[in-house]
């Protein structure tokens, strides 16, 4: 039951109370519709929750420049949006300013009180969003410490999904932790099939998932595709293990990220096959191509192409 001051408290947030009142329902024909958060990457945490609220995404997956602090030039780990085929930014910061950031983030991440998170996830729970799986890119640089404080995180955040842009190296120093704590640890892969150490085949996933029944995959059909693999085939053969998507559109052969629909990526086929075959894991909203009205329109319209691609 919310009080007066409750309902104030929300109007001031921005968060409609319509949302607030019960959980939002963003299923299109069974099919979990989610977000990661980086598609709101250059707002604030609470003007993206407002942003998925407004939008009617019901599902979220929290990016972890949302959760740290701001360096000045942008979020640890992202820039503003791009058109190119990661998804572009503003370039690189220089090595000192690199180093600077890394270092304060790793203080943050270790000094940090777990209330913080705990915190976090209220705001998704009183938005009436899912918070589904939290963002945290371990590195070859990350300490033991600080890997086993991102697990610590997870859990206060009341997640059991840990998504990674990550590399093997890393997660072989990460998957001690992932069974000590039981949180899946899923790998997101990019389209770079030259270096062996990053994900983006299908092997370089198969050789993470060997090295712990708590790694999965976090499928970024874009990128997948990009690399010359098809996504549709690889859900069918690993959805066991898959603990959730990325959808966006990329040309085939290393392509550009570009407007859905406008790419080669198999986004309907994706969607039309977790919705016969009843998936339960999250497809989620990622906008990183250059969009002309900004990210709560594009990601508006991505939202609708999925409604159209399962109706």
């Amino acid at each position: 039951m919310y009080s007066r001051r409750d309902f104030g408290k929300l109007a001031l947030a921005g968060v409609p109370l319509s949302a607030a009142l019960a959980k939002i329902n963003s299923r299109i024909g069974g099919v979990r519709i989610g977000v990661q958060s980086y598609s709101f990457r250059t707002m604030s945490l609470e003007e993206a929750i407002k942003a998925m609220a407004e939008a009617g995404i019901g599902d979220c997956e929290l990016f972890s420049g949302h959760v740290e602090p701001r360096p000045a030039g942008g979020f640890f780990g992202g820039g503003a949006p791009g058109g190119g085929k990661k998804g572009g930014g503003k370039g690189a910061p220089d090595p000192a300013a690199r180093a600077a950031a890394r270092e304060e983030a790793r203080k943050w991440r270790l000094s940090v009180p777990l209330d913080h998170f705990k915190g976090i996830r209220k705001k998704f729970d009183d938005a009436g969003i899912t918070l589904h799986a939290y963002n945290l890119s371990f590195r070859e640089d990350f300490t033991d410490e600080e890997i086993d404080r991102g697990f610590l995180m997870a859990k206060a955040l009341g997640v059991k999904v840990i998504t990674a842009s990550s590399n093997l190296e890393a997660v072989k120093r990460v998957a001690p932790f992932a069974d000590k704590h039981k949180i899946t640890v899923a790998m997101h892969g990019h389209s770079n099939v030259k270096d062996p150490n990053e994900f983006a085949t299908p092997e370089s996933f198969a050789k993470a998932m060997a090295l712990s029944r708590h790694f999965g995959v976090n499928l970024d059909i874009g990128h997948f595709f990009a690399a010359g693999f098809d996504p549709v085939e690889y859900i069918q053969a690993h959805h066991d293990r898959i603990t959730n998507l990325h959808l966006k559109d990329r040309k085939k052969n290393q392509g550009d990220n570009v407007p859905w629909g406008e790419g080669d990526t198999p986004i309907k086929q994706v969607l039309r096959l977790m919705k016969e075959k009843k998936y339960s894991f999250p497809a989620n909203i990622e906008y990183e191509y250059r969009g002309a009205e900004g990210p709560v329109a594009e990601v508006k319209k991505c939202l609708q192409y999925c409604k159209d691609a399962l109706s």
